[in-house]
């Protein structure tokens, strides 16, 4: 009986939740996604800025191309919206169930409807810089999706 209470105590409500991994930029492959990871904000560009109001999108478009890294390196990260907000230089941010993209074969990481960015106290770690994981091609291979 202790044991089987034990383990409800453990798990508790969100025992049906699994504990998020978190990961390094440095573990982050092309492809992969459903990742969880601390990093800080290092830079913050305005790529694209759309305030056109059409009938569909009364909202405008923001994307930013954000540097954040953590102490095994760095990714460029792509910020849509309001996620534009909480990518601010200087923070430190948790990506959950972030995703990697590929543009122009190299890595993005990204957050989708699916995921979610909490800006976090700041991180004790000093950022990596000198390992850019975006700046690395990859040779791109046509996966056949089944």
């Amino acid at each position: 009986m202790a044991t089987t209470q034990q383990h409800q105590h453990q798990g508790g409500a969100g025992a049906a939740k699994r504990k998020p991994v978190f990961v390094k930029v440095d573990q982050l492959k092309p492809g992969t996604s459903g990742h969880t990871l601390t990093a800080k904000v290092l830079t913050s560009e305005t790529v694209l800025h759309k305030g056109r109001a059409s009938a569909a999108q009364l909202r405008p478009t923001r994307i930013s191309e954000c540097l954040i890294g953590d102490e095994t390196g760095t990714i460029v990260f792509t910020a849509r919206n309001e996620q534009v907000d909480l990518m601010k230089p200087g923070a430190t941010v948790i990506l959950r169930n972030a995703k990697i993209d590929m543009f122009k074969g190299s890595m993005r990481l990204a957050v989708d409807k699916w995921g979610r960015i909490e800006v976090t106290a700041p991180a004790s770690f000093t950022v990596k810089e000198d390992n850019n994981l975006s700046l690395i091609e990859y040779e791109l291979v046509n996966v056949v999706e089944e």
